[in-house]
């Protein structure tokens, strides 16, 4: 089917195959239409259908609760054509070159090597049937028989034409894909992938000191980035600042991994694991030496970490919506950063 968007900065043409979403025809053909999550839950990809049979898949995705649908308003990356159909964008940056990064594209992976790191928050790989670069700290959407609709998650590792991408994900109650997940044996599912996509991105070029705030399963995407930094060497003449965010020691997980990028960086790399719930009682890890420990919300411990340290940074953000919000709060009030050097991709 042929679409064809107006947007305020002009109109765009691209096709998209059968089942395939309005957003991901677009992202595929290198038009780059606005998106965060690209699942249904944020809301940014909202469009205006103004000709042509088209449906939305997921009515109830929590992105689609303000939209007019008597007028045609739907979400871009939940909505499919079974005909040609033109569309609105309220939109003046759309272009149709990327003009940094990847063209996402489809491709099959299949699960392996699943495993738990603790008792809510599993690992797992897929081995992909085709090569996928991205950036690091991107993500991207994973869609299985098994359950309906895609979900998003950042790689953890880096690695330029990928053959294996590597997930953590925690298991919160309800959730579809994390209930499938932590509640069979997976490994040997085929799954459908597309990506890479997101903004939370790091480039070397950029000449720039790094500042990481996650918590939880927010931590993925800043492994990637921490992953590509010391596979270029970079915290030789760049420093790093990385605050991980969990409830109790126990509820920690890639803490080995973690280590082993701060001694492969050298002191110009600073991870601290900031324990919301629990008392450490220490200032570093008793088993991982090269890991600070500190007490209280990840947000509060950058805080402390980094007065009068903010500068020619960029702010990374993952991890619980309260979390982010709080996080930036410190970023911008705090560290002065403009909005520009502040990456996140809005996950809810």
């Amino acid at each position: 089917m042929k679409i064809t968007v107006q947007t305020k900065g002009g109109q765009f043409e691209y096709d998209v195959d059968t089942g395939e979403t309005l957003l991901a025809g677009a992202l595929r053909n290198g038009i780059t239409l606005p998106y965060e999550c690209a699942t249904g839950t944020c809301g940014t990809c909202r469009g205006r259908i103004m000709t042509g049979d088209c449906h939305m898949g997921w009515d109830e995705a929590p992105g689609a609760a303000r939209l007019k649908r008597e007028k045609g308003d739907c979400l871009l990356c939940q909505t499919t054509a079974t005909s040609d159909a033109l569309v609105r964008v309220p939109s003046s940056k759309v272009t149709d070159h990327f003009e940094r990064g990847h063209v996402p594209c489809h491709c099959k992976g299949t699960l392996t090597n699943s495993r738990m790191l603790t008792h809510d928050v599993m690992h797992f790989d897929l081995v992909l049937d085709r090569p996928l670069n991205f950036d690091a700290g991107q993500f991207v959407t994973l869609s299985c028989d098994q359950v309906v609709g895609a979900r998003a998650y950042s790689m953890v590792n880096y690695a330029a034409d990928a053959q294996i991408l590597s997930f953590v994900v925690k298991h919160l109650p309800g959730g579809g894909f994390g209930d499938w997940l932590f509640g069979e044996d997976v490994d040997g599912t085929e799954v459908s992938v597309f990506g890479a996509l997101g903004a939370a991105t790091f480039y070397p070029e950029e000449d720039r000191n790094i500042i990481c705030i996650g918590g939880g399963s927010g931590i993925a995407g800043m492994m990637s980035i921490l992953d590509r930094a010391c596979q270029e060497k970079y915290f030789t003449d760049h420093a790093g600042h990385v605050f991980f965010g969990v409830r109790t020691m126990a509820d920690s997980f890639y803490l080995a991994e973690l280590a082993s990028f701060a001694e492969q960086a050298g002191e110009n790399l600073s991870i601290t694991v900031a324990l919301s719930d629990e008392d450490p009682g220490l200032k570093r890890h008793p088993e991982f030496d090269a890991l600070k420990l500190d007490t209280g919300f990840v947000h509060e411990a950058a805080s402390r970490a980094m007065a009068g340290r903010y500068d020619n940074a960029i702010g990374y953000v993952a991890g619980p919506p309260p979390m982010v919000d709080a996080s930036l709060r410190v970023l911008v009030a705090d560290g002065k950063l403009p909005v520009s050097d502040i990456r996140y991709d809005k996950f809810s």
